[in-house]
């Protein structure tokens, strides 16, 4: 029961409000894009451990750098919850899609150099694109978030 001090959901004026309700909140480890980025990041580290000597502290770095810059953006988009910090939101999911390719292109490396085995980057390389996709899906979903959330307030308006 709701006490007559407080708002009503269909009362609460929702440019400002939270996209998720407590009830419905998710924590990280439960979302679904950052699960599958920091399965791909162990899976990265494996590679990362498995580089040449000459290699831990220049290609290793890089590639430790960007994979945990994947999951920290995803995380930290997650941690938005406000509308008006979609715009925030999209830049930090363009960064982990950016560090993904940029993943991608480290593996590559691993590959043309005979760093790791072709097989095992070439699978990473797979959830790397699938990750890709999942982000670009993600980065969809806010858009069309923000546009809905704007359609409402102008007809509110009205």
């Amino acid at each position: 029961m709701v006490s007559s001090n407080k708002k009503k959901y269909d009362e609460v004026d929702h440019d400002t409000m939270s996209i998720c309700e407590p009830e419905s909140y998710f924590g990280l480890e439960e979302f679904e894009l950052y699960k599958a980025a920091r399965e791909l990041r162990k899976r990265v580290y494996k590679v990362i451990k498995s580089l040449p000597n000459e290699e831990k502290y220049a290609l290793g770095l890089q590639m430790r750098k960007a994979i945990i810059s994947v999951t920290n953006n995803i995380a930290d988009s997650h941690g938005r919850w406000h509308y008006q910090e979609t715009i925030s939101r999209l830049f930090r999911d363009r960064i982990a899609r950016g560090s993904t390719e940029e993943i991608i292109d480290d593996l590559n490396i691993c590959i043309d150099e005979g760093y790791s085995p072709t097989e095992i980057c070439e699978r990473l390389k797979k959830e790397g694109y699938k990750l890709v996709k999942q982000i670009n899906s993600y980065i969809h979903y806010l858009k069309k978030s923000q546009k809905e959330n704007t359609t409402k307030g102008r007809s509110a308006d009205r």
